[in-house]
């Protein structure tokens, strides 16, 4: 272990941790292919470091065939070839590192790809093997065994189970896959399964990495008892039980697996954290998050909030009170790989169906790019003067809005293909930075990008808004330069303001935030403004901005 870099320092630094999120693919090309590399993370340390984030969070790099873009992984301990080698991995640690920057990865154990070896063996082996039994095989129903096993959709299609053709090329068994047929569930009653990932834990671990994001965190564990199998065709979260019984999801027996996690990230110095991918009712999250199981789980209440003052309220007094409750920190989250940048969303109307209008064309109505930009920065300050962990999705820090105009033939997302006139595709918040204001690529990599960039990209590459003082970058920089001198302990204070729609609370320090929701400016409390995210008309703070006052 000698030969990798490790940052020491306190066992929860992650509590009020600004951690950045790299969708490696789409961050910046080295060797100009077209797909983002470790050398091009590498290379653009120094920005991260002057940006000023505690720890990136890399989502996946492993090898796959990239059916639901690095989510359908082939192999959990290596680098995809297109993306780099394990020696560059090792260098961009120690390059992490020694700017002060912790490494939080993707891991995904809900699922292998196709391409795993060890489904490839499934795939060799007979009915009611050691090797099928790593995943979740079942004959079919009917006659020949024709009819699927049960009634179960996945979440990229009709159905969650896919015939296969035996070694002798007769139809064979069915496979359970709740995300695309290439992205086969392990069986996690399994106690291979179980023992392989905490062996890649200890993997990733042992090179230097801080930290996990766990992939659909909640999913592992399914009712398989017996001979049931679940069915299901919706996976809207109000169809999942609340008492951790349910068929598929967030059933208790999962904290079984993650207090063994725990156990292995306690043999390191300081204790590896994880954060935990769990689309679970509100009052089931936080155990995922205590001190004996992950350490953190995403809070994602703030991606469909209205922009209104009482409802951010409301969501921020609950997860406050229930990381408490559990002795964990919460996390605030406005964009990520997955949503609509947060940016555009706020240039649309509250209560909008989203994947409807952007199926539709996304264009009516129209996205209102000044209210979302100066929306998006008020709310960005507001989370960051919270206690807990921020996570920032690449890109946001330079305002970035959502790519609509990407021609469906060049669409790479699964979840737009195999659910047409349904489904938006993800692959707008995806698009490659913009790092210079002109090029093929506007800096991304000299052989272009994986996906098309449009022609204003470069009024928001960060070579422009490097020049320019109110940049949203430039922001960036300021609010997480002067978070990291305010912040205290993981209190706050709420202030009653005149106006209803002004959102003010205060740190144990004097720290004020102060949100204006509301469409006329409102006088600030009495101190020194330290920033806004508008600038002040007639000293008082404009609609859907926020400031900083101590």
């Amino acid at each position: 272990m000698s030969e990798f870099t490790f940052l020491k320092g306190p066992k929860d630094w992650w509590r009020q941790a600004v951690v950045y999120q790299i969708y490696p693919r789409s961050f910046s090309d080295a060797n100009g292919d077209g797909i983002g590399d470790l050398n091009g993370i590498i290379s653009k340390v120094p920005y991260l470091q002057q940006l000023g984030v505690d720890a990136v969070w890399l989502s996946p790099f492993y090898p796959s065939a990239l059916a639901d873009g690095g989510y359908d992984v082939d192999d959990y301990r290596d680098v995809d070839p297109k993306i780099g080698t394990l020696a560059e991995f090792d260098k961009m640690v120690d390059a992490l590192h020694k700017a002060g920057i912790r490494l939080f990865v993707d891991i995904v154990p809900n699922h292998s790809g196709s391409g795993h070896e060890w489904f490839q063996a499934a795939l060799k082996a007979a009915p009611g093997s050691p090797e099928r039994d790593r995943y979740i095989f079942r004959d079919g129903k009917g006659e020949n065994g024709e009819i699927r096993p049960s009634e179960l959709s996945s979440h990229f299609g009709p159905t969650a189970w896919t015939r296969i053709t035996e070694p002798k090329g007769e139809p064979g068994q069915w496979y359970m896959h709740l995300f695309a047929s290439e992205q086969p569930d392990f069986n996690w009653d399994n106690p291979e399964v179980r023992e392989d990932f905490l062996k890649t834990l200890r993997f990733w671990s042992d090179r230097g990495v801080d930290g996990y994001r766990v992939d659909v965190a909640h999913a592992l564990v399914k009712n398989l008892a017996n001979g049931h199998l679940p069915e299901r065709q919706s996976y809207d979260l109000s169809l999942v039980k609340h008492d951790g019984t349910d068929d598929l999801f967030d059933r208790d027996e999962v904290h079984d697996i993650y207090r063994s996690w725990r156990q292995v990230f306690n043999e390191y110095d300081p204790p590896r954290v994880a954060v935990a991918e769990a689309w679970v009712h509100p009052e089931r999250r936080h155990p995922y998050a205590s001190e004996d199981n992950l350490g953190q789980s995403f809070n994602f209440d703030l991606l469909g909030e209205h922009w209104k003052a009482g409802r951010f309220k409301k969501t921020i007094s609950f997860n406050l009170a229930s990381a408490a409750k559990w002795g964990s920190s919460t996390t605030w989250v406005l964009s990520n790989h997955d949503v609509i940048r947060h940016a555009t969303r706020y240039g649309l109307p509250d209560g909008l169906n989203l994947d409807k209008w952007f199926v539709e064309g996304g264009v009516n109505p129209p996205v209102n790019n000044k209210q979302g930009l100066d929306r998006a920065r008020a709310a960005t300050m507001l989370i960051l003067a919270l206690p807990g962990s921020t996570y920032l999705y690449q890109g946001e820090e330079l305002g970035l809005q959502e790519v609509l105009e990407i021609p469906h033939d060049q669409m790479q997302d699964p979840q737009w293909f195999r659910n047409p006139g349904k489904s938006r595709s993800r692959d707008g918040c995806r698009v490659p930075l913009p790092w210079t204001s002109t090029g093929t690529s506007f800096g991304f990599g000299p052989g272009g990008s994986h996906l098309p960039q449009p022609s204003w990209f470069g009024d928001y590459s960060v070579e422009k808004q490097d020049r320019d003082e109110a940049s949203t970058l430039n922001l960036y920089r300021l609010a997480l330069a002067l978070r990291s001198q305010l912040i205290s302990d993981e209190s706050i204070q709420w202030h009653r303001h005149l106006n209803s729609k002004v959102l003010h609370f205060s740190r144990a320090n004097g720290w004020q935030s102060v949100t204006n929701f509301g469409t006329k400016p409102v006088k600030l409390p009495a101190g020194k403004v330290l920033l806004t995210s508008q600038p002040l008309v007639d000293g008082k703070l404009p609609a859907n901005a926020t400031a900083w006052v101590k």
